[in-house]
């Protein structure tokens, strides 16, 4: 292999590395979730208190997002009963952006609207969706970044699971 195809290789090498760190979110496993009440959110919030969260972030461009939906309904209608909360973070600069895609979609689970980008911004989400499994204890267990399908969805059930496992003290 010529020095030239190493050095190219290299290139991508460093530049696949700098763009998969940057689609990673600020926060990490086990640091706390921000306030949800203090970002000033609009909408009305589901009661958190005790419960494992599911934060999913999503914007009506979104198309992975809307793929994610259905998905997002069914572990809300089999997570719910056992204690898991889901909201839906909107990022919609637009009111009537949000409000259509709620008309569409008709999503079972609670949604707000992040119209400042506070919490976006506090959690440094770093691309749409991104889907946060936040424990009782008010700490991340895990983070998601995109939708892909099936994958996504076991790998949330997995997360779930493990965090419904832990003890409210944990």
């Amino acid at each position: 292999m010529s020095s030239r195809k190493l050095l190219a290789l290299f290139a991508a090498g460093l530049l696949f590395a700098a763009a998969f760190s940057f689609a990673r979110a600020e926060l990490a496993r086990g640091a706390v979730f921000p306030s949800l009440a203090d970002a000033q959110l609009e909408g009305a919030l589901p009661e958190t208190q005790g419960r494992v969260v599911l934060v999913d972030f999503w914007a009506s461009w979104c198309a992975p997002c809307k793929a994610s939906f259905p998905a997002l309904g069914q572990l809300h209608a089999d997570y719910g009963p056992r204690g898991v909360t889901i909201l839906g973070v909107s990022e919609d600069d637009k009111a009537k952006d949000y409000a259509a895609f709620l008309k569409k979609y008709a999503p079972p689970f609670a949604t707000v609207r992040d119209a400042a980008h506070k919490l976006a911004g506090a959690v440094k989400v770093p691309a749409m969706p991104t889907t946060v499994v936040v424990g009782r204890d008010g700490r991340v267990r895990a983070i998601f970044t995109g939708y892909h399908g099936e994958e996504t969805e076991k790998s949330i059930r997995a997360a779930l699971d493990q965090a419904l496992a832990e003890s409210p003290a944990s």
